[in-house]
């Protein structure tokens, strides 16, 4: 008796057809097959994994003070994984006497041993997987085994590493990111770097001083970013020496630190950066100035009215509108006692008299500025109140002010240029 295909060979052309349509229906039939079957085990496996997560939640307690014996979950595979993903989630959300217990578990329990012993020996994927679980304990045993794997051959093994070191947030996570860098130069992308040392550095910023003066290319740009982000009182005196640097980032640095040294040493350096020719260094600039707190500070904000970048002329605004705000008139005149300039100075940073130096300007974009930190602050109706009380202003300039106001348009030129002879109010 001859086979189903000999007889479909006396058919002709059509039995090419009958062939394709049977094996068609024969591998439909085995992917239906296949689809079953990885559903059924998908649905066993996550009643099993729910199932086991219930238990384990319901006896929390116990789990975590060591009452249900270590013993019997370690060795199983699927339970301990379990615990592991639960434990992490929670030190990710825990406060400090929570997660205390829950690094006490991990320690007594070996789970962080485990990991560490995996990221040492294990290769590919699941090294990866070790590390990354390393990096959310944030154990500082953990730190000698993941700065070994930022020497891995492979760069998704290294990014690994890098990311669990960044989550320890430490500086000795700091130390070994810096001396790899510095060995391997920029094997990693700049942005995973910049992040991670950005966490570690922030306790302690001046790790980042000798190793920015070494650095070379692309190294030290990245570190001077992170500098720019990290910089703290602290550095001031010692980010002077990056003022004239060639680096963009480290003279955002220095402008961002001059905001937490002495007044009389800060002014002339944030003078200078606020003059800088990027953005991003004017902007660090107006911005120390406006925490500087001082009356000294305003030529120079006025001129980041007039700036080109739309943000550098915002923080202006807002440090202007802040400025009086911030400076108490009693602490003032006590910090300031024995100067003649110190009420004049003061006087100054009334909202009215500096709403007029920035009319005067005729800069519309400075204006536009001005008016929406004043609206943002709702100190816009207090301005108002004060051009309507002011007896030293003219009818016309009163009127003028507050069109000016009102529409957020420059005055003509003859109203615009009358002089001012305005005191502000003193301070509350």
């Amino acid at each position: 008796m001859g086979s189903a295909f000999s007889k479909l060979r006396l058919i002709g052309p059509a039995a090419f057809v009958a062939k394709a349509i049977f094996v068609a229906l024969a591998v439909d039939g085995l992917l239906l097959a296949f689809i079953l079957l990885r559903r059924a085990y998908r649905k066993h496996y996550f009643a099993k994994r729910d199932a086991r997560v219930f238990f384990y939640r319901q006896n929390w307690d116990a789990l975590i003070s060591g009452e249900l014996p270590y013993k019997t979950w370690r060795s199983k595979s699927f339970d301990r994984g379990i615990i592991e993903t639960i434990v992490l989630d929670a030190l990710e959300a825990a406060g400090p006497q929570e997660a205390a217990k829950l690094m006490k578990f991990l320690r007594d329990s070996g789970l962080i041993e485990k990991r560490i012993f995996e990221a040492r020996e294990l290769r590919g994927w699941r090294r990866m997987r070790a590390l990354v679980a390393l990096g959310r304990t944030r154990a500082p045993e953990g730190i000698t085994a993941l700065s070994e794997g930022l020497r891995d051959r492979e760069p998704e093994t290294r990014l690994a590493a890098l990311r669990g070191l960044g989550r320890m947030a430490s500086p000795q996570a700091a130390e070994e990111i810096l001396a790899w860098i510095c060995e391997a130069g920029m094997s990693v992308p700049a942005l995973p770097l910049q992040n991670a040392l950005v966490q570690c550095c922030a306790e302690r910023p001046q790790l980042l001083l000798p190793y920015v003066q070494r650095a070379q290319g692309p190294v030290r740009e990245v570190l001077g970013r992170v500098l720019g982000e990290v910089a703290s009182p602290a550095l001031g005196l010692d980010l002077m020496q990056f003022v004239d640097d060639d680096l963009d980032e480290l003279r955002a640095a220095a402008a961002r630190a001059m905001s937490h040294v002495q007044p009389g040493l800060a002014f002339d350096v944030l003078n200078q950066l606020a003059e800088d020719p990027i953005w991003f260094v004017r902007l660090r600039a107006i911005v120390s100035l406006g925490k500087l707190s001082n009356p000294r500070a305003v030529p120079a904000l006025l001129r980041g009215l007039t700036d080109s970048n739309r943000i550098v002329r915002l923080r202006a605004a807002e440090s202007l509108v802040q400025l009086r705000a911030a400076i108490g008139l009693a602490a003032f005149k006590d910090n300031m006692r024995g100067e003649a300039t110190a009420v004049e100075g003061l006087e100054k940073i009334g909202l009215l008299s500096v709403f007029e130096q920035v009319v005067g300007l005729k800069d519309r974009y400075g204006l536009h500025a001005y008016v929406t930190a004043l609206e943002n602050a709702n100190l816009r109706g207090k301005l108002e109140d004060e051009i309507q009380a002011s007896r030293q202003l003219s009818p016309d300039r009163r009127d003028s002010l507050k069109e000016v106001l009102q529409t957020g348009r420059l005055p003509v030129e003859g109203v615009a240029n009358e002089p001012v002879t305005l005191k502000a109010e003193p301070l509350p």
